[in-house]
């Protein structure tokens, strides 16, 4: 058939006249069909001839062949994750195959009738590298040797699936929320229960099993409101500005769909920093918007300047309409902390371009570099004064970074400022559309915004249990710095904030070429011989974004240090033996 086009051809036609599925009858007594062009099956026809000619030899229609198992992994990563075709992982016979064809070209849903952005997004923390790592873990499980006994996954700022320890206050405060006959036992402190009391009074029916208003619980939205303004040092906040929502990712999600229009005919553009977190690149691909990249300077330990943001914005204002600033302040995945001096040329920028500014701030209480200081957009606005001090901004926080680490829970919150009052009734009545965000996250937002004070009697604890967890994190972050920094070819920025370092690492022109011939870019590849030599799971900087021909990969630091330091000595051994073998 490969070698004969107007086999091919009318095969396809006959195929096409076949596949037709006759559904049930609606309102009309005509039956309606669904066909699949001739074009698209012969499409599919190379894509399954081309990947199993080389496997399958089929002398009859009912000979059975063995065809090799390819993990889900391998397929995505060679062929990419929206692939038209998969071919068959099992034992097949001709006829069984063509008959699957058939069904598959029966159903209605084909992916040339879906929504093109589902096709084109993708989100690079969650990709092959991470498919292929959790087939490793099966592999482990039934006895499979390999060349380790565990997987560590780097990948993903998953706090408590690396081990840290929830913080008590927090999981008291969820207990007595979700169960109230707790408030009568003695095992939980005062502080506790007045906060639990608090939060059930504001619930309907006393009762987290009700819906709360869309925006969340008005008791933890003033709390969150003066969380916010004795962080900036008195600068007001106003709780009706405040919308709970399930981690930061829902609020971001929400307002660039609340930006999803064009204007004079011009495609709405967002500028986000590259690298950048997978979030946005994904959520701009799923809404048909155009992201506009501006690069952060590796050099001068990943600052942004306002050169390169007006040279972004120029370039893309000649193809579509800039509608808004990101910027990740502690840095994701760079692991930079922005200068005050930064932020203020970068509230000017927003301010004479008339560009919303998102502020994704989630990191703000992960410092670890004495000479760093977090600083929040609105508390910087506000101190610049008129006219920057009326920038309209958005600003992100969720429960799942700094100290609590509960990622699983979704809770977080976003304070919009200076919106116009008919498009923040707009953002409200598209939230109230999704009924509200989880008790359960509003319950752990409540404890970020309104922990112990002092004098309190679980206060003790609570600084103990948050300052020993951020002073692990600032010793495993000097000491990835460290380690990584020793390695052949590898140039390392410190680790200022967040739980990231994003190292920029030379890999030989061999293992390029490695890495052409398997159609995979070269830190992908490097990053799967890694997994498979060691058992690391890290994500490749292609997946964040980086400057054309530089290579990096981000790896957390969130492995408790015992395995951290064995995360890295297999990590030295690997990279030394790589440079060997391609060097």
């Amino acid at each position: 058939l490969l070698n004969n086009s107007c086999g091919m051809q009318r095969a396809a036609l006959m195929t096409s006249r076949a596949a037709v599925v006759a559904m049930p009858q609606q309102r009309s007594q005509q039956q309606q069909q669904c066909k699949i062009a001739p074009n698209v099956v012969i499409r599919r026809w190379k894509s399954f001839l081309h990947n199993n000619n080389s496997t399958q030899k089929l002398t009859t229609t009912t000979r059975t062949t063995a065809t090799p198992r390819r993990s889900q992994a391998e397929t995505l990563n060679a062929r990419g994750s929206h692939s038209t075709f998969v071919a068959p992982s099992r034992l097949v016979c001709f006829s069984t195959t063509n008959r699957n064809q058939s069904e598959m070209a029966a159903k209605c849903l084909q992916l040339e009738n879906i929504n093109p952005n589902f096709i084109t997004m993708e989100y690079a923390v969650r990709g092959p590298l991470v498919i292929r790592a959790g087939e490793i873990e099966k592999e482990l499980e039934k006895g499979v040797k390999k060349p380790f006994d565990q997987v560590i996954r780097a990948n993903i700022g998953d706090c408590h699936a690396m081990g840290q320890q929830p913080m008590t206050f927090l999981r008291q405060l969820l207990s007595l929320t979700f169960e109230p006959r707790l408030l009568d036992s003695s095992d939980y402190p005062s502080d506790v229960k007045e906060r639990a009391r608090a939060i059930l009074n504001n619930c309907q029916g006393h009762s987290v099993g009700s819906y709360t208003d869309s925006a969340g619980l008005e008791v933890v939205r003033r709390q969150a409101a003066d969380f916010i303004q004795k962080r900036d040092g008195g600068v007001a906040s106003d709780w009706q500005n405040i919308y709970l929502t399930g981690g930061a990712s829902p609020g971001i999600k929400s307002i660039l769909q609340l930006i999803h229009c064009e204007v004079s005919g011009q495609q709405p553009g967002v500028m986000v920093p590259i690298p950048q977190y997978p979030l946005y690149s994904a959520t701009i691909a799923e809404y048909g918007m155009r992201k506009v990249d501006y690069y952060l300077d590796e050099e001068t330990g990943w600052s942004l300047s306002r050169t390169e943001l007006q040279r972004a914005y120029d370039e893309a204002k000649k193809e579509c309409n800039p509608r808004a600033l990101v910027i990740i302040n502690p840095g994701n995945p760079t692991g930079q902390v922005l200068t005050r001096d930064n932020i203020v040329e970068i509230i000017k920028f927003a301010h004479d371009n008339k560009l919303l500014l998102l502020a994704d701030e989630v990191y703000q209480a992960n410092v670890y570099d004495k000479n760093s200081k977090f600083y929040s957009f609105k508390r910087v606005m506000h101190e610049m004064g008129e006219p920057y001090a009326s920038q309209e901004l958005v600003s992100f926080l969720s429960v799942s970074k700094g100290f609590l680490g509960e990622c699983g829970i979704r809770g977080g919150y976003m304070e919009v400022v200076n919106l116009c009052p008919k498009v923040k009734a707009m953002l409200t009545k598209s939230i109230t559309a999704a009924l509200c965000s989880t008790t359960a996250g509003q319950v752990a937002v409540s404890a970020l915004v309104n922990p112990p004070q002092p004098g309190e009697p679980s206060y003790e604890v609570y600084e103990k249990e948050k300052n020993d967890t951020l002073s692990k994190l600032k010793e495993r972050a000097e000491l990835v710095h460290k380690t990584l920094s020793g390695f052949e070819g590898y140039s390392v920025n410190p680790v200022q904030g967040a739980m990231y370092v994003f190292p920029q690492i030379e890999i030989p022109p061999k293992a390029v070429e490695a890495a052409k011939a398997k159609g995979m870019a070269p830190d992908a590849f490097y990053a799967f011989e890694l997994l498979e030599t060691s058992g690391i799971c890290i994500v490749p900087g292609s997946g964040f974004g980086q400057k054309p021909g530089t290579y990096h990969f981000r790896s957390t630091i969130l492995p408790q240090t015992d395995k951290l330091k064995l995360m890295m000595e297999k990590f030295r051994v690997f990279h030394a033996e790589f440079m060997k073998k391609y060097k």
